[in-house]
């Protein structure tokens, strides 16, 4: 049988990390690779109440099918958090429950991406928004981001020159880097695509895991008409839940709803019940607080490591909150050379060519990942990176 897929499958990548967690589920691999949320720190005692309450209260209702729009209450609560947390007054017909924010990318790229539109990404951007936005055959504009947040000469000449529709950022400790945008760089950012008709997705799934420093104020601050937030709980409380949600303008929700029915119905009825249910019985505050505070003894003890043990000519970046940083070896060496290398180790990371989207070959950068690993792994795993490194660069 002669099988002929659609053309836009073909430019799309596999999922280089979801392949590299097939090997990092060996016991005997300390894995930096996957973007996994700490299993230990899972609030497991209070969802199995929750979930007891859930069929005590609900019954045979909460297994029934929904509507495609989500589970009205925890509409309610996801708005009720945007205003008690952030200031920011959203009406809950603009939220749209998904199935994880990856859904909410995906939407996004049905309603609003033709073959060869042009979108602006970081660099380095998020391997699965390259991903799902992949599908849709789109031109990527990458443009530079650094420690105080993006490159503003960099996005002002890309503006200049193209005609992206679409801008998609992390701002809050950002996958892959770690970095969080500075609140005079968001300021400046606005001010760049402020009265265009490109539309800003702010994606902030590590926003609420800070464990230094002060929260940044969000684009919806600086852009409200042109800003579409996406969501999830997925790092704060459980992933396998896939609860993930997206805040959009009347006119832009409207779309994603009809792109919502067509591709799933709606999202976990039973389980937006559930998350429901433990924000009302519990303090879900006070739950993200242990696991940011846990995350930054993560973060300290892997920094350390990377000080003890790596060449100085190493540089990493510092987070003040999320799950990753980020690595930088001296120009010219490659970081798939070096995961070859650490693999023969039982040690495994992610390079950083997965998150390039203008670059062909090997790059010198790489991604690791602490918030799934214990200090004494963190200790050895960056050890054995050690001898690696001065294996590549030293040979």
């Amino acid at each position: 049988m002669n099988i002929t897929f659609a053309d836009r499958i073909h430019g799309v990548p596999r999922s280089f990390i979801r392949e590299i967690l097939k090997i990092a589920t060996d016991k005997n691999i300390i894995s930096f690779a996957g973007g996994l949320p700490n299993p230990s720190l899972f609030p497991i005692n209070e969802l199995n109440q929750a979930t007891n309450e859930v069929f005590k209260n609900a019954g045979s209702d909460a297994l029934q099918y929904s509507n495609s729009e989500g589970y009205d209450e925890l509409r309610k609560s996801i708005a009720k958090r945007y205003k008690d947390n952030k200031g920011i007054n959203v009406d809950i017909n603009q939220i749209l429950i998904t199935n994880g924010s990856q859904q909410a990318l995906d939407l996004l790229g049905k309603i609003f991406l033709n073959e060869n539109d042009e979108i602006i990404m970081e660099e380095p951007g998020y391997l699965g928004a390259i991903q799902a936005f992949s599908v849709f055959s789109p031109k990527f504009l990458s443009v530079p981001v650094y420690q105080e947040g993006m490159d503003c000469e960099a996005l002002s000449k890309t503006i200049t020159n193209h005609n992206p529709k679409i801008m998609y950022i992390v701002p809050n400790f950002q996958n892959p880097s770690g970095i969080c945008y500075t609140a005079k760089n968001r300021e400046r950012v606005a001010g760049l695509i402020k009265n265009s008709n490109i539309l800003l997705v702010e994606d902030d799934p590590y926003g609420e895991l800070r464990f230094n420093g002060d929260a940044q104020p969000d684009f919806k601050n600086y852009l409200p008409d042109q800003t579409i937030m996406l969501g999830t709980f997925s790092k704060t409380i459980v992933p396998s839940f896939r609860i993930g949600w997206v805040v959009a303008p009347d006119e832009i929700m409207e779309k994603l709803i009809v792109a919502k029915q067509a591709a799933d119905l709606h999202t976990n009825f039973f389980c937006q019940m559930i998350i429901n249910q433990y924000f009302t019985m519990f303090d879900n505050d006070a739950h993200i607080r242990k696991v940011s505070i846990a995350y930054g003894k993560q973060r300290d003890a892997m920094v350390s490591a990377i000080k003890k043990y790596f060449p100085r000519e190493i540089l990493f970046t510092e987070p003040d909150g999320g799950m990753f940083l980020w690595v930088t070896l001296p120009e010219g060496f490659s970081s798939m050379e070096l995961l070859s290398l650490t693999t023969k180790k039982n040690v495994v990371f992610v390079p950083g060519n997965q998150f390039y989207t203008n670059r062909t070959g090997d790059v010198n950068t790489l991604r690791l990942n602490y918030s799934c690993a214990n200090d004494k792994m963190i200790d050895k795993g960056i050890r054995l990176m050690a001898e690696c490194i001065d294996e590549l660069i030293g040979g």
